[in-house]
């Protein structure tokens, strides 16, 4: 009778144990918020908050890819809920594109600019801290992080310019940073480029910076962003390169390797970089495969 009752005691507390890990698990919920109405278009960001007490949080906010065709702002999620499981606040940001809205890549520009815009107005409500935001994307929408800080026109017309929409660090992966005649673009650029492209709007005062890339890219060469780094380093600015071995554009994505390698990877750098900054504490709680 003794060790029956002792079973079902070890029992319930094993059941308990995995509720509560489940429990502590469980993505949070982002909450939507309308941060733009411009014709017909309806523009709306995803907030996820990380739980505590604090009045303030470092943010990172995300831009997806697609060529500023396409693409879909759930694409980082998931980094989205990792790094808000080590305390920031993330948030997903959708902006005008082609396929939906036959729109051109400087649309895509102003929305990135307002997104950050109504972030910063917004961030006692969202307990932002405004002195630690980092922006973050993917290809096109690496552009578009980089773009709200390093371009210093593409306003919408009738913003507030004097808020500022450039970010305090950047993370991009295998980001369209060079729109000149050799590089991702310029066919819709043109000579427009000297604007619009980050890699010719280099200055002092650049934020520190971690760029990942594939050495396969078909997009991006890597000589773009040794390109990208030596111009960084030319004006004082921390830049950190990685470079992945035979990887292609978008590796970076969870589900794109079986092991989810590179994901797992660019995560845990960018937790590094993001710690060696102050923004977050202590070491990354996702785990890099064993080789």
């Amino acid at each position: 009778m003794i060790k029956q009752i002792f079973t079902a005691i070890v029992l319930l507390l094993i059941f308990t144990n995995v509720n509560s890990q489940n429990k502590t698990l469980t993505p949070p919920l982002p909450q939507e918020y309308i941060y733009k109405i411009i014709g017909v278009d309806t523009l709306k960001l995803s907030v996820y908050q990380p739980e505590g007490v604090k009045n303030k949080y470092p943010t990172i906010i995300f831009y997806f890819g697609g060529g500023w065709n396409g693409g879909s702002i759930t694409q980082f999620e998931d980094q989205a809920k990792y790094f808000t499981s080590r305390g920031m606040v993330s948030v997903l940001v959708d902006y005008r594109v082609k396929n939906k809205h036959n729109t051109s890549p400087f649309e895509a520009v102003k929305d990135a600019k307002s997104a950050m815009r109504y972030v910063k107005t917004h961030a006692k409500e969202f307990k932002i801290d405004t002195n630690k935001i980092v922006a973050a994307g993917g290809s096109a929408g690496g552009h578009l992080a980089a773009a709200t800080t390093m371009l210093s026109g593409l306003n919408e017309e009738g913003e507030d310019t004097s808020i500022s929409t450039k970010a305090n660090a950047l993370v991009l992966f295998n980001p369209v940073v060079d729109n000149g005649p050799e590089g991702y673009g310029y066919d819709r650029i043109g000579d427009r480029y000297l604007e619009f492209s980050p890699m010719y709007n280099i200055t002092k005062g650049a934020p520190p910076t971690i760029f990942f890339l594939g050495d396969k890219d078909k997009l991006i060469p890597v000589s773009t962003a040794k390109a990208f780094k030596a111009k960084m380093e030319a004006v004082g600015s921390r830049c950190e390169v990685f470079i992945f071995e035979n990887q292609e554009h978008g590796f970076f994505n969870k589900g794109k390797q079986k092991n989810d390698k590179c994901y797992i990877e660019t995560v845990y750098e960018a937790d590094v970089f993001l710690e060696s900054l102050g923004y977050l504490k202590g070491k990354p709680t996702i785990k890099k495969n064993k080789e």
